[in-house]
């Protein structure tokens, strides 16, 4: 097999995919399992949200026969929705972080919430939560694997993944090239590293599509805010914000402090990582 079929192979195997992002398969994400499936490093059957039909899909494009789906990376199950209790919620921000589709919303020590129609059911943001505040309830009854999910709900998250990905990379670069030009500035260099930070090119105007989904976020937001207002009028508000225990308030520091090493921290009151686009 070519290079070029090699790559051509992983195409097609993406685009069976699911692409809830979900890592379950053993890969960072969906693309790096279709490679690994297009080289022979990893078996067709390791995809739990795509089920018995995500199996057969790929046999079919692979010529391979159907087998069961390995259990070692899950099961078939319904598709669940991330569910943040809100009053419990301490804003530490590692749920928004994790979300590899950017379906949370909200901002440092404020609580956060998820946009139902974004998220993929992925449990990515579970872990990280200090204060086990995030529940993932089933939402499509019986209805499991491709039955729980549809090939647009998949392209759309596919779109939200990748964007998200161009997006840290630009920070990254970003916070490099402010570091670089600090290092420059301690050494009597400023003007020209300022200069070369300055020629990165532009972002490109937000597309039709992007301003849709800033739109749904800055929805979800002022929804946010208005329950955030009912319930402090009720005496209800978040808890736990002021006096947590030392080993959660060390995962919040550890959490701004890659945030400040990113560039994302100079505005923590109105700053979400979900509105930077």
């Amino acid at each position: 097999m070519t290079v070029t079929d090699s790559i051509t192979l992983a195409d097609r195997i993406e685009d069976l995919l699911p692409q809830t992002q979900c890592t379950k398969c053993g890969y960072p994400a969906c693309r790096p399992y279709a490679q690994a499936v297009a080289s022979g490093e990893a078996n067709y059957n390791q995809c739990p949200p795509g089920g018995a039909e995500g199996v057969a899909r790929l046999a079919a494009l692979l010529g391979k026969p159907v087998i069961p789906l390995n259990s070692a990376n899950g099961v078939e199950r319904p598709r669940p929705l991330a569910v943040i209790d809100e009053q419990l919620c301490i804003g530490c921000t590692l749920c928004m972080q994790a979300c590899p589709v950017d379906a949370i919303v909200g901002a440092p020590k404020q609580m956060h919430t998820v946009i139902a129609e974004l998220c993929t059911g992925c449990d990515l943001c579970v872990p990280p939560c200090p204060v086990d505040c995030i529940a993932m309830p089933p939402v499509t009854g019986e209805a499991t694997g491709w039955n729980a999910w549809t090939q647009t709900q998949a392209d759309a998250a596919r779109e939200r993944h990748d964007r998200r990905e161009a997006r840290l990379a630009h920070e990254r670069e970003a916070a490099e090239a402010r570091a670089a030009a600090r290092r420059a500035a301690g050494s009597g260099t400023a003007q020209g590293a300022e200069a070369s930070a300055g020629a990165a090119p532009a972002a490109p105007a937000a597309d039709d599509a992007e301003a849709k989904k800033r739109a749904i976020i800055q929805a979800a937001l002022e929804r946010a805010r208005k329950k955030k207002e009912e319930l402090a009028a009720k005496g209800q508000g978040p808890l736990n914000t002021e006096h947590v225990s030392a080993d959660v308030q060390a995962q919040i520091d550890a959490a701004e402090a890659r945030r400040r090493r990113l560039g994302l921290a100079a505005d923590d009151d109105t700053d979400t990582h979900s509105t930077k686009r």
